[in-house]
């Protein structure tokens, strides 16, 4: 009975009490810190050793607890069972119902509910197997991360604890407040709390849209992401974003496309493609840079395309209608708001040239007033004695924007119908261009040093010596306006000192000239103008009746000029009020008098077709 007793104080003094430590790595002992009960066996040199109630086991710097354990001291293994804990060193804890674990090559296999934890993030899966040696752990049916607000899915993962990055594979799913991500493949890093795409990913954004990314990383913590190879974006506008690379920082709204970057809008029914793009989601504007075009769809597939060094589109909201606006005429806020709208370029001839707005000396009523008399449909007559009722509200439209511009007004035309937004106060998209402008339309081509284009009245505005061309037709002057309809070119309206040259397939030069011209379109082709002056002059080569063969020059001028074409040729000429002219013959025509003042053929400059824009 007392060598009994000796021996269990032996064996407790055995458990509380570990053996030194090995000074070699490569023999690794399982050592036995603690238990309530201990058990030792030997059968054919096997030490097999059962320790229970509150085991602590240590090998090297990892200490394990459990309720019970099995130690095979001929294998150097081991087998625990029951709230098993694996600590290393304070960093990675891990923890399961059952363990087996061989200190020779440091590998646990761990079962039931298993858990690691490095202090960022939480790995729960059925099934781990776990390298202590390179702190790398697999799992192959099943896994979950927990890191903060953000869950990780997944059927099989790797987690690495010293980089603390989870790679996750087959069936992966993200699910953060912000984003709900689902891919095949997955790395991400639960220290930094970043997401990085290797192969195909479908991001969801519960506010900003959606991305498709087969490469790329997302900074969850500060909102910060990198898509590249072609990357896919679709905001909540249902606009579309597609780019080589893209950054986008979430705190700013500002991102940035490079390399054959595209967005593609349905709603504005335009596509803008550019090598770079700077796109502000807060403020709903982009900048286009290094080669830069924009296409608007038309109808029948009758697109417009606009290419310039820089491109810049943003959103205005609506402000009071001029009967609305209750601050006074010469309030300087209300002036600033007007000039400030346009950029320098835009208003450049307003300023500059005819001081419409700054030059108190004109009376913006007659302003009006002439324009309201260029403004009549082709088959109207003019009535000088008339006044034109400008009283009626919805009779009225604007060369400029209402919101934008409120000194210029003209009467509404029957034909031409003012495209506005079915909610008065919903944002209106503009569009500017800056230097060496270039239009392409397959019936109308122009070119300019700068544009603005709002979708409030569909109008096209080209500043700084503006040239528009139509099949054997070239037409200049200080601005241009293009009015659009349906998508379509409708009409046009040139600013001072207008020149309208029609080439002839003999190369003569028809030509009308005045202060403003006022043209319409029929089917994408120049159907009739009308040339206003002080006086319109006029060159133009008639043909004879009887077999079409020229019978000179008539050069004339007048108050008025109506020009008819048909099939894209000029075909009739019509002169109103004060009409002098001379009728040369053919072979008398002086050389003095062939060309209009301001005669410049710019057919050099002309863009010949769409993929010109693109160079």
């Amino acid at each position: 009975m007392l060598i009994g007793c000796n021996l269990f104080a032996a064996a407790q003094q055995k458990i509380v009490q570990p053996p030194p430590a090995h000074d070699s790595d490569s023999v690794r002992i399982i050592q036995i810190v603690q238990g309530n009960s201990l058990r030792s066996k030997t059968t054919d040199s096997t030490t097999i050793e059962t320790i229970a109630g509150n085991v602590i086991l240590k090998e090297g710097g990892v200490t394990f607890i459990c309720d019970s354990a099995i130690i095979n001291r001929l294998t150097n293994s081991m087998e625990a069972f029951g709230n098993v804990h694996i600590n290393q060193g304070d960093s990675i804890n891990t923890y399961s119902q059952h363990l087996l674990y061989t200190a020779n090559d440091r590998i646990a296999h761990l079962d039931k509910y298993v858990k690691i934890t490095d202090k960022k993030g939480t790995l729960l899966t059925q099934k781990l197997d776990y390298d202590l040696k390179t702190n790398i752990g697999n799992y192959y049916n099943g896994g979950t991360v927990i890191n903060g607000k953000t869950t990780l899915t997944s059927t099989e993962g790797t987690y690495y604890g010293d980089t603390k990055d989870v790679y996750f594979k087959k069936n992966v799913h993200l699910v953060d407040p912000k984003y709900n991500i689902v891919t095949d493949s997955l790395l991400y890093n639960t220290d930094a709390d970043v997401v990085t795409f290797i192969t195909g990913t479908y991001i969801k954004s519960q506010t900003s849209g959606n991305v498709y990314t087969t490469q790329g990383t997302y900074d969850l913590k500060n909102g910060k992401a990198f898509f590249g190879n072609r990357s896919v974006i679709q905001d909540t506008t249902g606009a579309t974003y597609t780019a080589d690379n893209m950054a986008f920082e979430e705190k700013t709204g500002i991102a940035e496309l490079e390399g054959n970057a595209v967005i593609k809008d349905t709603i504005n029914h335009f596509t803008l493609v550019a090598n770079q793009i700077f796109s502000n989601k807060k403020t709903n504007s982009f900048l286009a840079t290094k080669k830069p075009v924009l296409i608007f769809v038309g109808q029948k597939h009758d697109s417009t395309f606009i290419a310039a060094d820089t491109l810049y589109s943003g959103i205005v909201k609506p402000e009071p209608l001029i009967g609305e606006d209750n601050t006074p005429k010469g309030d300087s806020a209300r002036q600033k708001r007007r000039l400030d709208f346009f950029s320098d370029t835009t208003l450049s001839y307003v300023n500059t040239k005819r001081k419409i707005v700054k030059d108190s000396s004109v009376d913006e009523d007659s302003v009006v007033q002439k324009i309201n008399r260029d403004s009549l449909v082709a088959t109207t007559p003019i009535d000088s004695s008339k006044k034109l009722d400008s009283s009626k509200k919805n009779n009225r439209h604007r060369i400029f924007p209402q919101r934008a511009f409120t000194a210029i007004q003209v009467d509404t035309l029957k034909r031409t119908t003012i495209v506005t937004s079915a909610d008065k106060n919903a944002p209106i998209r503009f569009f500017q261009a800056f230097h060496h402008v270039r239009i392409f339309n397959d019936s109308v081509q122009c070119v300019s040093d700068s544009l603005y284009y709002s979708a409030e009245d569909s109008i096209f505005r080209l500043f700084e010596q503006p040239v528009i061309f139509s099949h054997n037709s070239q037409i200049t002057g200080d601005t241009i306006f293009l009015y659009t309809k349906n998508r379509t070119i409708d009409r046009m309206y040139v600013f001072y000192n207008g020149l309208i040259i029609n080439k002839t397939p003999e190369g003569f030069a028809n030509q009308i000239g005045g202060r403003t011209i006022n043209g319409y379109f029929k089917d994408g082709a120049f159907n009739y103008m009308r040339v206003r002056g002080t006086p319109a002059q006029s060159i133009f080569y008639p043909r004879s009746d009887s077999d079409s063969s020229y019978s000179g020059m008539n050069r004339c001028k007048g108050d008025v000029i109506d020009i008819y074409f048909i099939d894209n040729k000029l075909n009739k000429v019509k002169f109103i009020n004060d009409v002098d002219g001379t009728m040369y013959p053919m072979f008398q025509i002086p050389e003095d008098q062939k060309f209009l003042k301001g005669y410049k053929w710019l057919d050099a400059r002309r863009p010949r077709t769409k993929f010109e824009l693109y160079e």
